[in-house]
């Protein structure tokens, strides 16, 4: 009996080792050094004010940097649907007003490519290019158009350094080139407008803070068009010469709130105010001045909710509703981003 317990007690023996060893590394007193290490973040591991920072990006391109010599591609998807009044210019008083009210709808689909390349740690340049499709029935034209829009180039430059805790600020700058089709010069029974017509200049100031676990933002900009000139645009029975644009003012503010490592949400509301415009008609009697028109100071607020998921360390898709407050602004629009390069 002896003989055949001693197997049996060395088998217990090796199995206890382990547990024994356990046990008296269980006893021995952790040291705050260790505590701290055990607690601290490891490389890779995400926390809220990483991914609010990526909610900022997606919710507008002007709120980070890249690194000098990177490169980011995002591709953009927005649908509009805008519900319009036909307006009537009067040019006996020299006034555009709305006292013709026709319904006019339109859908507009716009496929965006977005690159971004950093010129420093701190300079970022910016190219876009809007693909249009629109759709319209009106009283007079029902139909699509299928072509590019207005090329945007801009830069972000962070004058100050960021440092945790404190708000960060973001000036901007950029030229919109009119590449797309004119609405001074398609024919509105025959076709329609992807562009705006004008070469626009714009200047802009954005700062946001982090108050983990939401982050705050706000942005002041200024924007101002060029004339268009030599136009011969056929309009109420008058011939449209030329076009000044009035000086835009710009502002939003909103917040970002992470509800998750892999959900962010956000709330935001932008609104432009543009002055008048003049337009110029060419008067049937060629010795006396060009005939003027003015429109009506323009207000177009927009209040948007965003929605992001993080697939990846390196990829979030952005969902966007945003809804619009005023008659100016487009009725609804949608949005989703996704980035298709990052390195």
């Amino acid at each position: 009996m002896k003989i055949r317990s001693l197997p049996v007690l060395m088998l217990c023996s090796l199995l206890a080792q382990p547990i024994l060893a356990f046990a008296q590394q269980s006893s021995t007193p952790a040291t705050s050094d260790a505590v701290r290490d055990a607690l601290a973040k490891k490389e890779g591991d995400t926390d809220n004010t990483t991914l609010l920072k990526e909610t900022l990006t997606a919710v507008d391109k002007q709120y980070s940097l890249i690194r000098k010599g990177g490169l980011q591609v995002n591709y953009e998807l927005s649908y509009a649907y805008i519900g319009q009044e036909k307006i009537n210019t009067d040019l006996a008083s020299g006034q555009a007003t709305l006292f013709s009210v026709q319904n006019s709808n339109s859908h507009t689909v716009t496929n965006t490519l977005m690159v971004d390349y950093g010129l420093r740690n701190n300079l970022t340049a910016n190219v876009s290019m809007p693909f249009i499709s629109r759709y319209a029935d009106t009283t007079s034209y029902s139909g699509v158009s299928h072509t590019i829009g207005d090329l945007g180039l801009n830069v972000r430059w962070q004058p100050l350094e960021v440092k945790r805790d404190e708000p960060t600020l973001t000036l901007t700058g950029g030229v919109r080139l009119a590449t797309g089709d004119s609405p001074f010069k398609v024919d509105n029974d025959k076709g329609l407008a992807t562009g705006s017509g004008i070469h626009t200049f714009s200047l802009g100031a954005n700062v946001t803070r982090i108050v983990d676990p939401v982050a705050l933002f706000g942005s002041l900009n200024l924007g101002y068009g060029l004339r268009a000139k030599h136009l011969h645009q056929s309009l109420y029975n008058a011939t449209l010469r030329e076009v000044r644009p009035g000086a835009s003012f710009g502002f939003g503010l909103g917040f970002a709130y992470a509800l998750s490592y892999k959900i962010t949400t956000s709330v935001s509301f932008q609104e432009m105010i543009s002055d008048r415009s003049t337009l110029f008609f060419e008067n049937p009697d060629r010795s006396l001045p060009p005939t003027r028109a003015q429109t009506q100071t323009q207000a177009a607020g927009i209040l948007s909710f965003g929605l992001g998921y993080r697939f990846s360390p390196k990829t979030t898709v952005n969902f966007t509703v945003g809804a619009g407050l005023t008659s100016a602004a487009p009725n609804l629009t949608l949005t989703m981003s996704v980035p298709l390069l990052l390195k």
